[in-house]
């Protein structure tokens, strides 16, 4: 008698021979079959980085930097030579000292709190320094600003802004719960407060004295003496020798606390120590130049894009050459094909604040 065969009964016997001893299935293999793939060719970007390293990055950009002082130094100069020169010179020097304090503090100040959207200016050196020159205008009156410009008053506003900060991280860092989070958090309060009070006893000068007291809240370039650039230069160089020798605590920073600390390092002492070279050049620079909020984000924002590196070696020899070219390729365009020289650290300031908010949005947290 003849069994047709159904799908059913297939599917039983294959169960069957499946229970076997003999038919159990070993492990399966997948072939694979592996095509040769042709080389790419890399994009002419990509073979053109791939030869650029951090040090030809550095001398490119240092080439140009010289190349536009030189521009601003020697073309379009109309009238007397001896007259020019020298008071071009002086603002060199000017943004030689505020390229080098905002750029390597925003690297160096981004480093130790492990964020690059904050500023040094969190702390409130901005701030302080709108508050102190509403309270000379507000006690004294408008023409107190013209009499007590010299060197005194520069060493004497550096030196409250940098005893408010070192107090400030005693403070915070020498309490059972003082961290890097709480001084932050402390320095935008304290910011806070003091615009606010600055807002109120602006609000009760007389519109001659608030147009006296407008000039001293902007980044002024033009304004700086050349008294002032010896003492300005010697406070650059201590700083620039303390930082470059301790450049690689820096990259050590840079991998947190836990992992500084098992490589040897103080972290605690490093942070304190950095903290206080960051207040020493925000708050000379401050005094110096007037407020620059969002220009030292700008210079470290382009260094880490154009370093190739995370090696403070060349990051913050690239934030300063690079502040540098931009104030100085800025003020010779402002100057010379848009006759608007004054407003050139107004513009960085706006373009400052939009790259901050677009950094904030791309992020989505600080």
């Amino acid at each position: 008698m003849s069994v047709l065969s159904t799908p059913t009964a297939s599917a039983s016997a294959s169960a069957e021979a499946a229970t076997l001893p003999d038919a159990a299935p070993g492990p399966r293999r997948r072939l694979t079959v592996r095509l040769p793939r042709l080389p790419r060719l890399p994009r002419l970007p990509e073979r053109i980085a791939a030869r650029l390293t951090p040090g030809v990055r550095l001398w490119i950009v240092g080439t140009l930097t010289v190349v536009a002082i030189a521009c601003f130094l020697l073309l379009f100069i109309r009238g007397s030579f001896d007259f020019t020169f020298p008071r071009r010179l002086t603002m060199v020097g000017a943004m030689v000292v505020a390229a080098f304090t905002q750029g390597v503090g925003t690297v160096i100040f981004h480093t130790v709190t492990g964020n690059r959207i904050l500023t040094p200016s969190i702390i409130g050196f901005d701030s302080m320094y709108t508050l102190m020159q509403t309270l000379m205008v507000f006690v004294f009156g408008g023409t107190v600003i013209a009499s007590t410009e010299g060197m005194p008053k520069l060493v004497a506003q550096t030196t409250v802004m940098v005893l408010f900060a070192t107090l400030l991280y005693r403070w915070l860092f020498s309490g059972r719960f003082g961290s890097l989070f709480l001084m932050l958090l402390v320095g935008v309060v304290i910011g806070m407060a003091f615009d606010s009070l600055s807002t109120f006893l602006q609000r009760l000068l007389s519109p001659t004295e608030y147009d006296l007291l407008s000039v001293k809240l902007f980044g002024r370039l033009s304004a700086v003496k050349d008294d002032y650039l010896p003492l300005a230069f010697g406070v650059c160089a201590v700083i620039a020798v303390i930082v470059w020798r301790r450049r690689m605590r820096l990259d050590a920073l840079l991998l947190g606390r836990d992992a500084a600390t098992g490589i040897g390092v103080d972290h605690k002492r490093e942070l304190t120590v950095m903290l206080v070279l960051v207040a020493t050049m925000i708050a000379f620079s401050t005094a110096l130049v007037g407020p620059m909020t969002f220009f030292g984000f700008i210079v470290a924002t382009l260094a880490y894009q154009l370093a190739g590196t995370y090696k403070h070696a060349f990051v913050l020899p690239m934030a300063f050459l690079l502040g540098l070219f931009t104030l100085v390729a800025g003020q010779f365009l402002m100057q010379h094909v848009f006759y608007a020289a004054g407003f050139l650290t107004v513009i960085i300031e706006f373009v400052g604040g939009l790259l901050f908010l677009l950094m904030i949005l791309r992020k989505g947290t600080l």
